[in-house]
């Protein structure tokens, strides 16, 4: 199904390890690597991040996508990963699994905001660590938003120490436009609070269900071929957008409809030989890989 990719929006992005290996485990190498590419991808692209964590088979990032660059985005950050995993660990089949990666456009500030507690809060909802700031991979922290950016040292592995990838460079995290009626300091207060609130939630629901967290020693030991011994959910819905707004998310799955009925009759026409038809605003690969027109934004 094709994406609808607007300049202006703010996303979840997630993408999970093939056979959902720990292919990213935590390591000292590991986060210098994803941090690096994350900033690499970050500048050559102009994507805004806002809130990232990297667990050991999966990650997720908070981003906003001012230019419509976001399919592009997620092809350098996972590219450059995807190679630097495989050249550290000596290997060479795939890194990503083969589903697509999940980019789900969040409607509202409430729904950045409560996706952002969900990224950093993702180490324990997993139950792997019972509070976020002990993981050992890598993660941003709400304070970072104050610092504005955080320096990355180029790895050690893959890239030349005589090539063209300069030896650090800066990733930028912003705070999302859509909080401008608030302070720095007032949504990272907010976020931290509604992190701790959320935490303590989750040792209360590991607690009522007698679940044990893995701990820090228990997650540096496991193996980068291991996987989880839970079976993964099958065939779900993969979800498009987040609205917690009921007429927002009505709203939006019916421009995300009509989107994907004039993407479709327009393809159909552009197949039959009218390549001067125009595609719906938002089309993105039959613009930038067939030069097709597209309506504006």
């Amino acid at each position: 199904m094709p994406r609808q990719i607007l300049p202006g929006s703010t996303y979840l992005l997630s993408r999970r390890c093939t056979q959902r290996q720990f292919l990213l485990k935590p390591s000292q190498r590991m986060n210098a690597i994803f941090l690096y590419c994350l900033a690499m991808a970050a500048q050559k692209t102009g994507v805004l991040v806002h809130a990232f964590v990297v667990l050991s088979n999966h990650y997720h990032a908070v981003v906003t996508d001012k230019r419509g660059n976001v399919p592009k985005f997620m092809e350098e950050l996972n590219k450059l990963v995807a190679k630097c995993v495989n050249a550290s660990l000596g290997r060479w089949e795939n890194v990503w699994a083969t589903e697509q990666p999940s980019l789900v456009k969040l409607q509202d500030p409430e729904d950045v905001l409560s996706h952002m507690v969900y990224t950093h809060t993702n180490p324990v909802s997993s139950f792997l660590v019972d509070r976020s700031i002990r993981w050992p991979g890598l993660r941003s922290d709400p304070s970072d938003l104050l610092k504005g950016s955080i320096e990355a040292t180029r790895p050690d592995v893959f890239f030349r120490a005589d090539g063209s990838t300069p030896s650090a460079i800066d990733l930028e995290l912003t705070i999302p436009e859509c909080f401008s009626n608030m302070s720095p300091r007032e949504l990272v207060t907010t976020l931290q609070q509604r992190i701790k609130d959320k935490e303590a939630e989750l040792r209360q629901e590991a607690q009522e269900k007698d679940i044990h967290f893995l701990g820090v020693r228990a997650i540096r030991r496991q193996c980068h071929t291991d996987s989880p011994v839970s079976r993964e959910p099958r065939r779900n819905l993969s979800p498009r957008v987040a609205a917690k707004n009921k007429w927002r998310r009505i709203e939006a799955l019916r421009r995300l409809k009509e989107f994907t009925r004039d993407y479709y009759e327009a393809l159909t026409r552009w197949k039959q030989g009218f390549h001067q038809v125009i595609f719906p605003s938002g089309t993105y690969a039959m613009v930038t890989q067939l030069h097709a027109v597209c309506a504006p934004p």
